[in-house]
């Protein structure tokens, strides 16, 4: 009979560390998607430079964009800085914005459109923000099985009894709410 109890304390010992282990293994992959959000952030903000030394010679439009990225991304920072990740998000989609119109920007602009080096950073700008499209879609998928998993019992017992170092509300990669309406108000025009 002791036996039995010793097999059971053992089988129950075995689940709580392999949960633990795998929703340690999931907030890791939280993080490492979020890091990968960074460099892409980061190389989207390099991108931006490059294309802003080309195109200062065609308009003026880059100072105001130079200074609302820049601007935006010094808020991304101190807000990551201060660990406040909505507001980091809500910088961070703004850029994505700006980014969305330089090709109405090029558009007015014939010599700079058939300009070389505009034309491969304007390229990579827009491979930037897909690959960043990706990364967040990594980082929210990663967020909701993390979630799911911590919230399915008897995983919750488990981050209940290990709370400081299971628990972890990450929030979401999203649009606006303002950017949801108007995708959804959206029309045709013929």
């Amino acid at each position: 009979m002791s036996l039995i109890i010793i097999l059971i304390l053992v089988a129950i010992v075995g689940f709580v560390i392999l949960t633990y282990n795998r929703l340690i293994g999931q907030i890791e992959a939280v993080r490492n998607n979020q890091k990968q959000i960074d460099i892409q952030l980061d190389r989207r903000f390099k991108v931006f430079e490059s294309l802003i030394e080309v195109v200062k010679k065609y308009m003026d439009y880059e100072k105001t964009t130079l200074k609302d990225v820049v601007a935006l991304r010094n808020q991304a920072q101190q807000a990551k800085a201060a660990g406040d990740e909505k507001a980091r998000i809500a910088a961070e989609n703004q850029i994505s914005t700006i980014a969305s119109g330089l090709n109405l920007v090029f558009e007015q602009y014939p010599d700079l459109k058939a300009n070389q080096n505009a034309m491969q950073l304007q390229e990579t700008i827009v491979s930037t923000e897909n690959t960043l499209a990706f990364a967040k879609q990594a980082y929210n998928d990663s967020i909701e099985l993390y979630n799911a998993n911590k919230k399915s019992f008897p995983s919750n017992a488990i981050v209940a009894t290990f709370r400081s170092s299971l628990d972890f509300d990450y929030p979401y990669w999203q649009l606006s709410a303002d950017k949801v309406a108007e995708h959804e108000s959206y029309t045709v025009k013929l």
